[in-house]
């Protein structure tokens, strides 16, 4: 498997405006776009710092993943995001290993990369998620 970079860290939130406003205007990073991701039940929105990215999570339903992350442990730090070349070779070399994962198949998530999720019983408490880029 090869890993390329960190794509992005995933904040969990429970309103989108307040840390877009510290990130955007008091630190003076770019902000990168919004979307919905209905699989997950979640609005992101991306803050580029430089070569990775800053993803604030807030969920669209009260049985989304992100909502009983914060239900359960409040708001904070959600998830590392690692970008891989080949996402199916990557799941299916970690699948050989016998490492538990949450995606035993790739599925699409924001920006239309392919991503999926290793359980965080298998990384040490820590959800860690691999991103393969569109493009």
């Amino acid at each position: 498997m090869k890993i390329k970079r960190i794509a992005h860290l995933g904040i969990a939130v429970k309103d989108l405006e307040a840390p877009k406003k510290l990130y955007g205007e008091n630190l003076g990073l770019e902000l990168k776009g919004e979307e919905v991701v209905d699989t997950q039940k979640v609005k992101v929105s991306f803050i580029k710092v430089g070569e990775t990215s800053l993803e604030l999570l807030l969920p669209t339903a009260p049985d989304s993943p992100v909502a009983k992350f914060l239900e359960n442990k409040g708001e904070g730090f959600h998830h590392l995001a690692l970008e891989v070349e080949d996402l199916h070779a990557a799941v299916a070399e970690l699948k050989a290993a016998g490492v538990r994962l949450i995606d035993e198949t790739p599925r699409e998530g924001a920006h239309g990369a392919l991503v999926a999720f290793i359980h965080p019983k298998a990384t040490f408490g820590l959800l860690l998620e691999l991103v393969q880029s569109p493009h």
